[in-house]
């Protein structure tokens, strides 16, 4: 499942950086997750790192968005070919 911000989000920029598929980006109001980019971090690193760092908790699994670990290692290994 990709992950999403939602409307907590206080703009800090501190998960932009450390997204390694630059899924991140700052949409009109917060910032907000390209699903189609989005791999939860799986294939780069044991935990999503934009959750790590997020110092309100504000990025949840999507559930308009449901993958599966091997969904997500697929669209990783599409995405770094």
């Amino acid at each position: 499942m990709s992950l999403k911000i939602t409307d907590q989000c206080v703009n800090c920029d501190v998960c932009e950086p450390v997204c390694p598929n630059k899924a991140i980006s700052l949409g009109s109001e917060f910032y907000e997750i390209a699903p189609n980019l989005c791999t939860e971090c799986v294939g780069h690193h044991d935990e999503p790192q934009c959750v790590i760092v997020c110092p309100v908790e504000c990025i949840i699994s999507d559930p308009e968005h449901p993958e599966s670990r091997e969904a997500l290692l697929a669209k990783y290994e599409r995405l770094t070919g």
